[in-house]
């Protein structure tokens, strides 16, 4: 089993057991509301994750994610949520600009 744990969501650990799919579909499917907007085509940034630990657990930056890092929008630390999968455990944060306002966040 992986863990995929939320820091500013109260810590939240989720298991994630199929290491193929996205971490937006696993914060979908244990219920957490993520920010999105173009269809998990990797076409936005509105589902950015900042990566607090575990990014060498992360599959390599798809071709969106490396051109959003040219552009700036971007950083070393951030993935898109919909292009990013888990090969072991990894930490995340809800950046300001994806904080949903009927979600409770935690410091």
């Amino acid at each position: 089993m992986t863990k995929l744990t939320i820091e500013n969501l109260f810590h939240r650990e989720l298991e994630v057991h199929d290491l193929s799919k996205s971490l937006l579909h696993h914060l979908h499917s244990h219920g957490v509301d993520w920010m999105h907007s173009c269809g998990a085509k990797g076409r936005c940034t509105t589902c950015k994750a900042i990566v607090v630990s575990g990014l060498q657990h992360l599959n390599a930056p798809t071709a969106p994610e490396l051109r959003y890092r040219q552009e700036g929008l971007l950083r070393e630390n951030e993935r898109l949520a919909c292009q990013a999968t888990l090969q072991d455990d990894v930490c995340i944060r809800v950046p300001e600009s994806g904080k949903l306002p009927h979600v409770q966040y935690s410091p």
